[in-house]
């Protein structure tokens, strides 16, 4: 049987680092690694009085929203292997308990823990949940270091491995999608002249080198297969050409540095501002790769597992049978590139019936949207991109749209002489300000159809904007499977950003899952 993109394969949970022998053996004590955290939220209601939200946890909401399974029976492992081949059902929640070897209080003799041995084992787990559940691949979900071990499997471990590899893809025939929180792709970086990372990297602390490049070019370059980069041409944010495809890898990145106040055995104000608290904004995803920043930590009770904003981008990414990207084209600012004027874009993505931002770029943040001037006469256009997201079609009532709102906010900044000038600043104020509303849905005649308007020009809330019956914008791309649409900026935006800018939105079919049994 296949399934058009809104499969349930098995989900993996890889957890993140847990630092000396002691942090271990308190990891090893929660029975689901931490994906059963969840949270409160606090917002104000009508009434000007404070309203809770629960955030139940990833694992309870997967198994409320989207009917997974959560088959323990208190050890996963044996439990699997008693079980007959292709018996257990796929929608399944497991958790890759990595630490339990390399734990004094469970283990006599524990070894050094090691990325690689927990990507080995991370193989074995795999390939015992395809086997007794009959799926051909799972969905990989790991947080903060969890994701370097995923990493290990697809770039190493599988690449190497006799029987399954002897390709940089080996990994796409047991892995489908993989959604990685706040991991440091690129490493963990300190503020200063790399004293600390040095120190670090020398001595191995709390086995933290594995965040230095020297290690993580061990553990991601196979030894066995031709075309893994050199020492020197290794970037940790860049995935193989030729390896894991881009878009089947997404990456939460978090803004909230102020919430998680120590980062192995160091502060905040180690690793700097902008960043998760412990990983930088720059580390936390991989090139090319769809990714969504939230204004979350890297773990605590503000963290970004346990967080709504987190659970809706994962569960869009999982399941959404619809990618849809937006950006800016056709850009032209005003001014030359002698002008001291530096121009900053601030976004925003809301979807209808979510209590949360699902991505959200801001100078409050320090990750606003840096933008490059283009002079009148420069007939090349490189689209600033604005947000990627993931829908789901076949949850959508023939007669109902899927909405998703974008806020844009455009900022100029004076500099002279190489420093900001305020003598003209307006601290907050924007130069343009508008929202973008987005209906996706079917038109009279079934198809799939994009509608959009700008905030300014609803008279009215924006949900009594009702397109349905009107006529869709017209689909640029002939592709199948595939639709683009432009929508101009209001007209009192076009001499600040240009006669022809618009905002690109490309609706795109993902790949199909097949879940034939093996």
């Amino acid at each position: 049987m296949s399934y058009e993109g809104n499969g349930r394969l098995p989900v993996i949970y890889v957890r993140g680092f847990a630092g000396n022998a002691g942090g271990i053996n308190s990891a090893v004590d929660d029975p689901f690694y931490g994906f059963n955290e969840g949270s409160v939220q606090v917002r104000v209601d009508g009434a000007n009085r404070p309203a809770f939200h629960q955030f139940e946890s990833p694992l309870l909401r997967l198994m409320i929203d989207e009917g997974y399974e959560l088959l323990v029976h208190g050890d996963q492992a044996a439990y699997l292997r008693a079980q007959e081949t292709g018996t257990v059902p796929a929608a399944t929640l497991w958790v890759h308990r990595f630490y339990d070897e390399f734990a004094s209080i469970l283990t006599k003799d524990p070894g050094t823990f090691s990325i690689e041995r927990a990507a080995t084992s991370l193989l074995d787990l795999v390939q015992l949940v395809r086997a007794k559940t009959g799926a051909p691949r799972v969905f990989l979900v790991a947080h903060s270091m969890g994701g370097l071990i995923v990493r290990s499997l697809l770039q190493r471990v599988l690449p190497d491995d006799p029987e399954l590899g002897g390709r940089l893809d080996a990994g796409t025939a047991l892995v489908d999608r993989v959604f990685t929180y706040a991991s440091p792709h690129g490493g963990i970086e300190f503020v200063g002249f790399g004293l600390l990372e040095r120190i670090r990297d020398l001595t191995g602390i709390f086995g933290a080198d594995i965040f230095g490049p020297d290690r993580m070019h061990e553990y991601l370059t196979p030894t066995r297969v031709e075309g893994a980069p050199p020492r020197k041409d290794f970037v940790g944010t860049q995935l193989p050409a030729g390896g894991f495809p881009l878009d089947r890898f997404f990456c939460l990145v978090g803004t909230n540095a102020q919430d998680y106040t120590t980062a192995l055995g160091l502060s905040t104000q180690a690793v700097g501002t902008r960043s998760d608290g412990l990983v930088r904004v720059e580390n936390a995803y991989l090139e090319g790769a769809p990714r969504s920043l939230v204004h979350r930590s890297h773990s605590g009770r503000y963290g970004i597992v346990n967080s709504e904003e987190g659970y809706q981008n994962l569960r869009r990414f999982l399941f959404g049978d619809l990618a849809i990207t937006a950006n800016l084209v056709n850009l032209r600012l005003p001014g030359n590139d002698s002008d001291d004027t530096a121009w900053q874009l601030e976004t925003a993505l809301s979807i209808r019936g979510l209590p949360v931002v699902l991505h959200e770029q801001s100078a409050a943040h320090l990750c606003p949207i840096q933008i490059e001037r283009r002079g009148a006469q420069d007939a090349t256009d490189t689209p600033v991109p604005l947000v990627t997201t993931f829908l789901s079609a076949s949850a959508t009532r023939p007669t109902s749209t899927m909405r998703h709102v974008l806020r844009l906010k455009l900022i100029s900044l004076r500099e002279r002489g190489g420093l900001l000038s305020f003598l003209d600043h307006l601290e907050q104020t924007a130069d343009w300000l508008d929202t973008l509303v987005v209906d996706i849905g079917a038109d009279a005649d079934g198809r799939f159809a994009t509608w959009a308007t700008w905030n300014s020009t609803i008279p009215g809330a924006i949900r009594d904007w009702d397109p349905v019956g009107t006529e869709p914008l017209h689909d640029q791309d002939d592709q199948p499977g595939r639709w683009r649409v432009l929508v101009p900026v209001p007209p009192g935006a076009r001499e600040l950003l240009g006669a022809d800018a618009a905002v690109e939105i490309v609706v795109a079919a993902r790949h199909t899952l097949d879940l034939s049994p093996l």
